[in-house]
């Protein structure tokens, strides 16, 4: 019996491990025998999914850069070593982004089906790039890749299938429930990790620009990263910042437009799956002009595309959604009439479809 067996690296709330924890629920739902290989000890997207065995392996992330890399390269020989003694050669190693090759070496060596899930065209530096999608095309049978800007970027083999992100169907029947709602504050709303090349600075820098609006900014980080990050800084007062959420559904729901102001040169979205779910809503969008979330916000129709360094550009924009009525909701209706393709059941049926062959 085939089983699959499932491997990310590091178990949180961001984008990657929501999705997998989709894939998961998926193949279970259609009685499919599956595994998953994360590293233990944190919360996340990841964890007590039913119906899926868990096993954990060592990994400890870190703030300086030398550790991190050591525990990286400690944490893939342990998986590695875990796999080899785990994987049957019927098994199917299925792994969600380029991070763990530990899985792909040890799948290669067991004579597994091995597919990749990659969500990612920045990693950073070049040589580590280059490394990781190396053994991913050394290795892999089948890629997922998360947008047709993203595979054509890092076209590696053959056999490649495209794979959108989408919105689970609890997420859409809640959003659901709030269509048309009134908003009663202009509330510009921007969710996030807490980089500086998600464009954290630029939204400072935006809300300091327009003080007539409520400016929010929630971040995959704790309250002392926030402190650390904004340390020196004066924050404006329409300016409120909040840590990590496990439900983002009362911020859309308050919120008049939503944000993505990634740095175009120093990490290109490769989908926006916050800007899915704020579409859901029916928010208009102010995005960068490249990557795969172009693939969601068409210029013009349901928000604008901009660099996030010209803020200029992004105060006029901005002010102009917001103080014109008509164009906002024409703008509001696109994004919702966009999102419903994004849907769990175009999602499952994909999912199983990419293990039901090679």
């Amino acid at each position: 019996m085939k089983r699959i067996i499932a491997i990310h690296l590091l178990n949180d709330y961001s984008g990657s491990p929501k999705v997998l924890m989709q894939l998961l629920k998926a193949w279970t739902k259609n009685d499919i025998e599956t595994h998953l290989f994360t590293s233990g000890g944190r919360e996340g997207f990841l964890s007590n999914i039913s119906l899926v065995e868990n096993h954990s392996f060592w990994y400890r992330f870190s703030d300086n850069s030398l550790v991190r890399i050591i525990n990286f390269f400690l944490s893939q020989f342990l998986l590695m070593g875990k796999l080899l003694f785990f994987l049957k050669k019927s098994d199917w190693v299925y792994i969600n982004t380029v991070l763990p090759f530990g899985a792909a070496i040890a799948g290669k060596l067991k004579g597994c089906k091995i597919i990749y899930h990659i969500h990612e065209t920045s990693v950073k530096p070049r040589a580590f790039k280059d490394f990781l999608f190396g053994i991913a095309k050394r290795t892999a049978h089948k890629i997922v890749f998360v947008s047709e800007f993203l595979m054509k970027q890092e076209s590696l083999i053959q056999n490649q299938v495209l794979l959108y992100n989408v919105l689970e169907k609890d997420f859409a029947e809640k959003a659901d429930q709030f269509q048309n709602q009134e908003k009663t504050n202009r509330i510009v709303l921007m969710i996030c990790s807490l980089k500086v090349y998600k464009g954290v600075d630029e939204f400072f820098i935006l809300a300091q620009k327009n003080p007539q609006y409520i400016f929010k900014l929630v971040v995959n980080a704790s309250e002392k990263d926030i402190q650390d990050y904004f340390k020196g800084k004066e924050l404006p007062q329409n300016l409120n910042i909040y840590p990590t959420q496990i439900d983002t559904h009362p911020f859309y729901r308050e919120a008049s437009i939503i944000l993505n102001l990634s740095h175009k040169d120093l990490w290109v979205e490769t989908f926006g799956l916050t800007i899915l779910e704020g579409m859901r809503y029916g928010l208009p969008a102010i995005v960068p002009p490249v990557g795969g979330v172009t693939e969601l916000v068409k210029n013009g129709e349901n928000g604008f595309l901009i660099d996030s360094k010209n803020s200029d550009a992004l105060s006029e924009k901005l002010n102009l959604i917001l103080s014109d009525s008509m164009l906002y909701n024409a703008f509001s209706s696109d994004s919702y009439k966009k999102s419903l393709f994004f849907s769990e059941e175009y999602f499952d049926k994909e999912a199983v479809a990419i293990v039901s062959k090679l």
